[in-house]
């Protein structure tokens, strides 16, 4: 079994980090320093860039009341036939940078799991909202929280890759949840989703909230849109990451389950909606 090893890409043998230099890894993480921002195709300032890879969409079907009942006031929870939807996605962050400096050996490297929703504001503008993101790169963690004002949590966290498929697993430093997927070896050729599909709703998303003490702010990613090939059912389905943010169990499998080697992505600096 091959085990990615996301906090050693980028180093070559006998490398290490100086760590003196770790009162500026934060600024480089979180992209805020610089008076200026090179521009995306959109117009809005690019914050840095990054590379998702090897994720894994677990999506459960729940009840619109029973996501929106643990949503913040004023975010209304988005549907698809009828019913909120409530994703688990595993992968491996790499090459995160800010527009302004290379990507750093042993730091900008490591696995996230974000547990997400989607919803819509006041203003109808829609987005993801995280119930919470998992990583294993503590500086990442509070670099996150500090600048992005969004809900990371310290998390050891494996992507190992056997013959026989893709093995995701985690558990929060805390101990208050855990996960462990197993998809078989993805097969078939690549696709991308058709608008006003279910893939499409789930996949293809480029926006964000984030929240703190009752102030929105608004986020953009800008990335080709997913190739994924679809994975008829997982191996091992068990978490309490649902659990630990308020909503269902989800004991049984989840209902949409797809998978995509990856995007290249930049990132947009967060806006502050106003009241």
């Amino acid at each position: 079994m091959k085990k990615i090893d996301a906090q050693n890409h980028g180093r070559t043998k006998g490398q290490t980090v100086n760590l003196d230099r770790t009162h500026w890894i934060p600024l480089i993480l979180s992209g805020n320093v610089g008076s200026t921002a090179m521009s995306s195709d959109s117009g809005n300032p690019v914050a840095g860039y990054q590379a998702w890879r090897d994720l894994l969409f677990a999506h459960w079907r729940l009840p619109a009341d029973s996501v929106q009942a643990v949503l913040p006031e004023g975010l209304t929870v988005e549907t698809f036939d009828g019913d909120a939807w409530v994703g688990l996605v595993p992968f491996s962050m790499e090459r995160i940078r800010p527009w302004w400096f290379p990507p750093v050996p042993g730091i900008s490297w490591f696995l996230e799991t974000n547990l997400r929703t989607y919803v819509k504001d006041k203003s109808d503008r829609t987005g993801v909202w995280f119930f919470s993101l998992d990583a294993d790169n503590r500086i990442a963690v509070w670099t996150a929280r500090t600048f992005w004002n969004l809900n990371y949590r310290n998390a050891v966290l494996s992507l190992q890759q056997s013959r026989t498929g893709l093995n995701y697993h985690g558990n929060r430093r805390d101990g208050s949840a855990e996960y462990s997927l197993v998809t078989p070896t993805p097969k078939g050729p690549l696709q991308t989703a058709a608008e006003g599909t279910l893939e499409f709703f789930l996949l293809e998303r480029y926006h964000l909230f984030a929240e703190q003490s009752g102030q929105f702010w608004y986020g953009q990613v800008h990335h080709a849109p997913y190739e994924f090939q679809p994975v008829e059912s997982l191996s091992r389905c068990s978490q309490t990451l649902t659990v630990a943010a308020g909503l269902p169990a989800c004991n049984e499998p989840p209902v949409h389950v797809a998978w995509s080697p990856g995007v290249d992505v930049s990132v947009s600096k967060l806006q502050k909606i106003r009241p």
